[in-house]
């Protein structure tokens, strides 16, 4: 007899998997940033900011996604009174059409250990998958002994494919064949990938909130990336004058991949996605400093100036690689080991510290150094810092 402790103790690990899975699944859509929390004893909160097809949502989180696999009967006589032993289920696609099924369960969705949407040799959406160690064994086994009958691919109750095993399997991965769309190609991946829920979800309440009731938030995370823009730029040209104004230049181009990558990812930009390009745009700078304080300390030892730029670009490089790998790795722990607003701010963090990289060096250095062919300077103006 199970004692109040442990079904207590029982009823929080089974949440707890519940919001595991939601969330693998969320994630699996993109950057969408989730909160979930649990609420009492039984209720889990989900909120998931720039969805905009809630039914889709709500279908592909509520599947249990129980996945078997079981033998078909062939014989026809069968297909209206099955005996005992064997059970009657209907195709996913086609209403009409049953199979008659072997009760007993050779493999789960359990034994599942990755599932991808891919496309065949005829370019048609279908869905491969692979088994544990376990599952590879009895496949194997499966496959070998029943090599010109059906197997059955059953998934919540209905036959999502039937397949005839043309030989025996050894490699423990196959493919799930059908009338597919991509979209729902990838759906089904991503159901077999994030697992089974441990139990039925029920939808009590649901709330659809509208995009102006947080326009105050949103505008006041715009203007302090529009300010810190505009006091970094201000303050880059004052200091280091024209090598600031390449700076500035690189920075915005920062700027520009940034949005132009989150825009490819669909990626849904909130208040840490935006602290995290804040942030970025720090590093961008950092890195520029590092560059013009070395260019001005060989311009210091008489160095001319399109050597002192190249010295200085050389120099800085290895320092500038070593901090935004550190950068990098920390985006990289803060992803992996966090959850909703953390993964966000950890996915616009990384892009600015990588696109930095890229733009800090390569992207000032191009209009430093096509400053320097043209105008041949015998000298470099740094702005309130001097020479």
């Amino acid at each position: 007899t199970m004692t109040d402790a442990y079904k207590d103790v029982l009823a929080d690990k089974v949440i707890e998997q519940t919001i595991e899975v939601m969330r693998r699944r969320i994630d699996a859509f993109g950057t969408r940033e989730p909160n979930i929390l649990r609420q009492g004893y039984e209720r889990i909160i989900l909120q998931v900011p720039g969805e905009d097809d809630v039914a889709r949502l709500k279908n592909e989180v509520g599947k249990t996604a129980k996945m078997t696999f079981q033998m078909v009967n062939m014989d026809a006589s069968l297909a209206d009174k099955p005996p005992a032993g064997f059970v009657k289920v209907p195709s996913a696609d086609d209403p009409n059409l049953s199979y008659v099924l072997d009760e007993e369960v050779l493999l789960s969705g359990d034994n599942l250990v990755n599932a991808s949407s891919i496309r065949d040799e005829y370019g048609r959406p279908t869905v491969s998958f692979t088994f544990d160690r376990k599952g590879s064994s009895v496949f194997a086994r499966v496959t070998s002994d029943n090599v010109g009958q059906l197997f059955a691919i059953v998934l919540d109750n209905k036959v999502i494919s039937a397949p005839r095993i043309q030989t025996a399997i050894l490699g423990g991965s196959g493919v799930i064949t059908g009338d597919f769309t991509q979209q729902e190609a990838a759906n089904l991946a991503l159901l077999l990938r994030a697992g089974a829920l441990p139990i039925d979800l029920k939808i009590v309440e649901e709330r659809t909130v509208g995009p102006e009731l947080g326009a105050e938030s949103v505008a006041a995370g715009r203007d302090a990336l529009i300010y810190g823009f505009i006091a970094v730029t201000l303050f880059m040209i004052a200091y280091y004058g024209v090598p600031g104004l390449f700076s500035v230049g690189a920075l915005v181009v920062n700027t520009l991949l940034i949005f132009a990558v989150l825009t490819l990812l669909s990626a849904t930009l909130t208040l840490p996605g935006i602290a995290g390009i804040v942030l970025g745009m720090g590093v961008a700078v950092d890195a520029n400093v590092l560059i013009n304080e070395r260019i001005r300390e060989e311009r210091r030892r008489g160095e001319a100036v399109i050597k002192a730029v190249a010295i200085g670009y050389e120099k800085a490089w290895i320092t500038i690689l070593d901090s935004h790998i550190t950068g990098v790795v920390s985006a990289i722990i803060m992803f992996l080991l966090g959850a909703g607003p953390i993964r966000g701010f950890a996915v616009t963090l990384a892009l600015g510290v990588l696109l930095s990289l890229f733009t800090s060096v390569w992207v000032s250095r191009l209009l430093f150094s096509l400053y320097v062919l043209k105008w041949r300077p015998e000298k470099l103006r740094f702005g309130l810092s001097g020479e």
